[in-house]
């Protein structure tokens, strides 16, 4: 009989370009569940959770939140093949659009190194104002039509100079989380740094305990912002997320 292959937690989540915490995160809700070694405990994946897992990170990649990403999954009519061939679509769609966001970006370095010449319309080319208003109406419908035009009203009322030292602060506040992370997030030092991002925040609105709470799901879910903060540390999103929940608990 032949066993089949089975992969340590370290060694699926170095495959999948995740952290072991992600994985074990996935397994305490019930996402990604997979067989344990009955020596020691520890968890093994084979194929079938591996095929999961690219499936997951696929719709993480697509926008869905986990619940939704868990919702499709477990789904009596869910078919693998099909899914595959609509991830394909989706992300020939996303390439199409990414490569027009390259070469703008390319232009752009070349003119501000004095190689071509390029006018406002040039530099906005690949952003698209239909995409632009849907990220706004998802903002709108987790925060609130008010607290969004409070935040649009008191980021106009700001000269540039001011919209640059707040940008700058933010992140040094994220280059700082980052820094904490060996001590855990419900150290002092994360937790001090928490605070002064919750302080942070009051340049764009009154953020309450609630809206704290879903940046701290958004940050790792959403696809724009795991972004932003996988460029400063891979596991920076995850680590904000444990960390304004323990401050929140403690407010």
């Amino acid at each position: 009989m032949v066993t089949e292959t089975r992969f340590t937690v370290k060694e699926i989540a170095e495959m999948a370009g995740v952290s072991a915490r992600t994985l074990h995160y996935y397994d305490e809700i019930g996402l990604l569940e997979p067989s344990r070694n009955p020596d020691n405990g520890y968890r093994l994946y084979t194929r079938a959770e591996a095929l999961r897992l690219q499936q997951i990170l696929f719709l993480r990649e697509l926008g869905l939140s986990l619940d939704e990403i868990h919702a499709v999954l477990d789904r009596p009519d869910f078919d693998l093949l099909s899914a595959l061939e609509s991830h394909r679509e989706a992300l020939l769609e996303r390439q199409e659009r990414l490569n027009g966001l390259i070469e703008t970006v390319e232009r752009t370095i070349v003119h501000l190194q004095g190689g071509i010449d390029m006018d406002v319309k040039d530099m906005l080319t690949g952003f698209s104002e239909e995409e632009q208003k849907e990220y706004e109406e998802e903002i709108r419908q987790k925060y609130g039509e008010k607290e969004v035009n409070e935040s649009v009203r008191r980021w106009g009322s700001y000269s540039e100079a001011k919209k640059q030292q707040i940008m700058e602060e933010g992140g040094a506040i994220y280059t700082a989380l980052a820094e904490a992370m060996p001590n855990g997030p419900a150290s002092t030092q994360a937790q001090e740094l928490i605070a002064r991002w919750h302080q942070h925040l009051r340049n764009f609105y009154e953020p309450t305990p609630e809206i704290l709470l879903g940046l701290g799901e958004m940050y790792p879910e959403h696809p724009d912002f795991a972004a932003f903060f996988e460029r400063i540390h891979p596991d920076l999103a995850g680590f904000m997320r444990e960390a304004i929940r323990c401050y929140c608990q403690s407010s």
